[in-house]
């Protein structure tokens, strides 16, 4: 079970990611996009990786699932 999120004014990097999961959030929000790696990683390690995020919009890259929009 996912307990917290993590924003970034930056990238998406798979550093990013790495960090993500290694503190247990389950979703990464990021306002520029997610390099691929990213993508590949936060596929497999269960993250809702979403990119491009601005007012009232952004881009679902991972698991979209796991947000409820509405």
């Amino acid at each position: 079970d996912w307990s917290s999120d993590v924003c970034s004014s930056d990238l998406a990097s798979y550093e990013m990611v790495q960090k993500t999961a290694a503190i247990g959030a389950g979703v990464l929000a990021a306002v520029s996009g997610p390099t691929a790696m990213a993508v590949r990683l936060a596929q497999t390690a269960g993250i809702t990786l979403a990119g491009f995020v601005r007012s009232g919009t952004m881009v679902v890259y991972s698991h979209p699932q796991r947000l409820h929009i509405g």
